[in-house]
């Protein structure tokens, strides 16, 4: 039933997300965001557990093999953390990589594929979380991409959406896709 006139609707419940840098594109179905691993071991595990918790069984990993963080250093893999978990649970998950550069835009034939990668997973009733370094740039480039070839929203309204999906991570006021071309890469997108 509608409230009384003159009171508010309550907001609808906003499902959880696994930790403070990750959204939900499509829930219970497409999650995004950040590098799921960390420095630390402990806090890694504790992402991919917060993952898998969440029912994603297949993660789209946007970097590439090698990456530096701005500290020089080597940003650690977490593949191993996710087999172990996952063999723990007795999951079956998988790790698809499909590198794109930092701050940078891929090939149209590159961007098909990835989101045949998600749409192939989701058709199977698999949760997929996608994620590159900061979860802004190449994710949201993916995100934009996905939301037009779904109908969901076109050129400049699928920016302003990404943005509206992003409005409860902590960097939400930062741009999501960052790059001028990444952003004209959604835009122009279409298939």
């Amino acid at each position: 039933p509608e409230p009384p006139a003159g009171r508010p609707k309550k907001p609808a419940p906003v499902p959880g997300v696994p930790f403070s840098r990750s959204y939900w594109v499509q829930h219970p179905h497409f999650l995004a965001g950040c590098y799921p691993g960390e420095k630390d071991p402990h806090q890694a595990r504790e992402k991919i557990d917060a993952l898998l918790k969440e029912g994603v069984r297949t993660i789209v990993n946007l970097m590439e093999e090698i990456e530096i963080g701005h500290d020089g250093l080597q940003i650690n893999p977490y593949d191993a953390i996710l087999s172990e978990l996952s063999e723990l649970r007795g999951l079956k998950t998988e790790m698809v990589r499909c590198p794109i550069r930092d701050v940078s835009i891929t090939t149209p034939e590159h961007m098909r594929s990835i989101l045949d990668v998600i749409d192939r997973e989701i058709s199977r009733g698999v949760p997929v979380y996608v994620h590159c370094w900061g979860g802004r740039g190449r994710t949201g480039t993916v995100v934009g991409c996905w939301l037009i070839r779904h109908g969901i929203a076109t050129g400049n309204k699928a920016l302003d959406h990404i943005q509206q999906l992003r409005q409860r991570v902590p960097d939400r006021r930062q741009l999501s896709p960052e790059t001028p071309a990444q952003c004209e890469m959604v835009r122009r997108w279409y298939e």
